[in-house]
């Protein structure tokens, strides 16, 4: 990896380690998120505690994702190769992925990466990620579980991108397998969920509070 491929990576990482959904609740609420609730930092544990807080981290966690590729994209612009222009895109998306699951400025501690990874691959594959976003809402409006529709839908990215970009285009595979590992870490980071849903205890979604 070059220099500059390694520079995008760290900054990207750093973006995604910011911990908005913890920020947000510390300075309005002075409450650790992470006390409460699922001590999740992300914006459905957020949104329990205020529906606006939560929306708030919803969209800045989708922008720290969508940020890291685009600074990626302005620094291996025209004066890279497509190759680079591409790898460096990709691994700026599963860094800030990285980041927000494994944030540095919270001992490596956080959230599930979602929002982070939505944000991120709709600077990539935009196409892709809006059929992802449909089965989130489809499943979540059937069963009411924000983690089974988080889940289905992470499952569902790699094949969208699959069928929308790679199969026409066999450059676009570095897309894939960023969208594989991004994925595959999602969902393990929602175990403890998949547990709960096998148990019948996971919490529906409500947009009541309490």
């Amino acid at each position: 990896m070059n220099t500059a491929l390694a520079f995008t990576t760290v900054i990207a990482y750093l973006l995604g380690s910011i911990p908005f959904g913890y920020i947000l609740v510390r300075v309005f609420q002075g409450a650790d998120i992470r006390a409460s609730g699922s001590g999740n930092i992300g914006a459905t544990n957020v949104a329990r505690a205020s529906p606006a807080l939560g929306l708030t981290t919803l969209l800045l966690d989708a922008g720290k994702g969508f940020a890291a590729v685009a600074i990626a994209a302005a620094l291996h612009g025209a004066a890279s190769s497509p190759r680079e222009h591409q790898l460096a895109m990709a691994l700026a998306a599963l860094m800030a992925v990285v980041g927000h699951i494994f944030p540095l400025w919270l001992r490596f501690r956080g959230g599930k990466g979602v929002a982070t990874g939505v944000g991120a691959f709709v600077a990539l594959v935009p196409k892709a990620v809006l059929v992802a976003i449909l089965v989130f809402a489809t499943v979540l409006a059937l069963f009411r579980y924000v983690s089974l529709a988080s889940i289905v839908a992470t499952a569902v990215l790699p094949l969208a991108v699959f069928l929308m970009y790679v199969r026409n285009d066999r450059d676009m595979a570095i897309m894939l397998a960023v969208a594989l590992a991004a994925g595959m870490l999602i969902v393990l980071k929602h175990a403890s969920n998949i547990e709960r849903l096998l148990a019948g205890t996971e919490h529906r979604f409500s947009f009541r509070r309490g």
